[in-house]
């Protein structure tokens, strides 16, 4: 189990991970910040790209806000990140 601070970018042109930078993954989405769409389509997003289900992604803090601390069960955060295209970080 793992945590990875998030920084959400919603109504974005599409879904894509756009950086890491400073400690944080730099997440857009096209999902608006409406009614927690914008939430589901992060857990969504991070599931597909670590290849968990859904239920392994957790958003802990941060649900009305950009910044957000999600947990990730079965990956720690190396392999987490790896997956995400940012090894050795």
């Amino acid at each position: 189990m793992s945590s990875l601070t998030v920084r959400v970018t919603p109504r974005a042109g599409r879904n894509e991970v756009s950086g890491y930078w400073g400690g944080t993954l730099l997440v857009k989405l096209k999902a608006p910040p409406v009614d927690g769409a914008a939430n589901q389509a992060l857990i969504a997003f991070l599931a597909e790209r670590l290849s968990l289900p859904k239920v392994s992604v957790l958003i802990l803090r941060g649900h009305s806000s950009r910044t957000k601390v999600v947990q990730i069960e079965g990956l720690e955060r190396h392999d987490a990140l790896g997956r995400l295209g940012f090894e050795g970080v």
